[in-house]
């Protein structure tokens, strides 16, 4: 999710289309939550490690 993120992040910027800006940070902070939200021990989605 993170690595989506960045990627729609680049080609927002690159092609100047705000929409995928705007997504791409979206997808970029979820991703990092369930990571911390992992990495902390919490059950993320009924799993106990989400990579």
């Amino acid at each position: 999710m993170i690595i989506l993120g960045v990627i729609l992040l680049a080609i927002g910027f690159l092609a100047g289309i705000p929409v995928l800006w705007t997504i791409g940070i979206i997808l970029a902070v979820v991703g990092l939550g369930l990571v911390v939200a992992g990495a902390l021990g919490h059950e993320v989605a009924g799993r106990r490690h989400y990579w």
